[in-house]
């Protein structure tokens, strides 16, 4: 337990924002620099200015460079610790109690083509009640096999089995974008596989561009504390992936609905900002806000589509996030995204991450925001970032 877990931060306002895989690798076609360094990021550069930036290894070594194990950093949890696997993260964000003798699967909606490749790790991204369709089509289809599919949002879904289903080695689906898929192997890869065969015709006839469920990220549900017992605050979080989602459950926060957050490109930043104000405005001491879409534009290897979200970052997120925060007072920011997604990789690499600490009360040294900026910094551990937030 944090040794300020009793402590009370009158009207210091705290806020966490993770714009999700925005760090990047320099790009031939940008003349070798990042988006973060081509962006028109006025509001960013001018935080960075009155802030201290650094570097963060939101990945431990040793694990893999998801969102799950990057944002468990980001919340402040040691995943070295916390950590058992991407999927039973998600079925908290559902609702779902995973028992002792079963394990969680997150189930994507994938496309394959004929020849065996990943064509689409999201198959086509869905809108979550024509997915809901879908995966009612695979559940039927399997449970027999004694599964249970249990809907998401858009192409991220979740599958409950026998605990030792847990003996296989599943790859993520957007590590495999343009490459023949491989199949899960190990002692449960049969069982899995029997199962991801029998979606390609359930979902054959649901109008769907998906092709088959593809199964991965297993664990059993993690034991968290509470965020308030942990670090004496009370949190809000705004997101629309479960995954995200599924962390605020685990470690109570309260989780906001936004209207219009697709998890995607059009996504509701203004309803994302003024949620978060809106939240700090009612009693939060912190919140997280959380925004998918410069992630999904690394999978998909879209160079504008990514300077485009960080630029929506900026102008549709910060520029009235700081005005709302001047408004109420004393406040602490903290940015920085849960890993990079490179756009020439379109997957995640667990390499450190840039970030953003500002106090509105006392400026820092001043930096620049973008991967060349802090390259010189020494590397903290990204869990430890929450605290420094929070405690300074």
């Amino acid at each position: 337990m944090n040794g300020n877990a009793t402590c009370h931060y009158g009207q210091v306002k705290f806020v966490v924002c993770v714009p999700d895989g925005c760090a990047d690798e320099p790009l031939e076609q940008l003349d070798g620099r990042t988006p973060l360094e081509v962006a028109q990021l006025p509001n960013l550069t001018a935080l960075a200015l009155r802030g201290r930036v650094g570097r963060a290894a939101v990945i431990p070594d040793g694990l893999p460079p998801g969102s799950d194990v990057g944002n468990m950093s980001i919340f402040g949890y040691d995943p070295v610790e916390f950590h058992t696997g991407r999927a039973p993260i998600e079925a908290a964000a559902l609702g779902l109690r995973i028992a002792d003798d079963q394990v969680a699967f997150r189930a994507n909606l994938v496309t394959l083509g004929d020849d065996g490749t990943m064509v689409d790790f999201a198959g086509g991204h869905p809108e979550s009640e024509a997915a809901a369709a879908g995966i009612a089509a695979v559940h039927a289809a399997t449970a027999e096999q004694g599964v249970y599919f249990h809907p998401g949002v858009q192409y991220r879904h979740v599958m409950v089995a026998p605990a030792d289903w847990a003996d296989a080695e599943c790859v993520p689906p957007h590590d495999l974008t343009g490459q023949t898929a491989v199949w899960p192997s190990g002692a449960a890869a049969s069982r899995l596989t029997s199962v991801m065969e029998a979606s390609k015709d359930a979902l054959a006839g649901c109008g769907l561009e998906a092709s088959h469920v593809w199964l991965w990220g297993q664990g059993r549900q993690p034991s968290m504390p509470d965020f308030r017992s942990q670090f004496g605050a009370e949190a809000a979080l705004v997101t629309a992936v479960d995954l995200v989602r599924g962390l605020g459950v685990l470690t109570d926060m309260s989780v906001l609905e936004v209207e219009g957050a697709t998890g995607w490109y059009d996504t509701n930043y203004e309803g994302k900002r003024d949620a978060a104000l809106g939240a700090l405005a009612d009693g939060a001491d912190l919140v997280i806000i959380h925004v998918e879409a410069t992630d999904e534009a690394g999978h998909a290897g879209d160079v504008e589509a990514k300077i485009e979200a960080l630029e929506n970052w900026d102008s549709r997120i910060l520029a009235g996030l700081v005005d709302g925060l001047d408004q109420m007072g004393d406040w602490r920011l903290l940015l920085l995204p849960d890993h990079a997604t490179p756009l020439a990789l379109r997957t995640h690499t667990p390499d450190p991450v840039p970030y953003l600490l500002v106090d509105s009360r006392t400026d820092g040294p001043g930096g620049t925001y973008s991967e060349a900026g802090v390259a010189g910094e020494a590397v903290v551990p990204g869990f430890e970032l929450m605290s420094s937030l929070i405690n300074g």
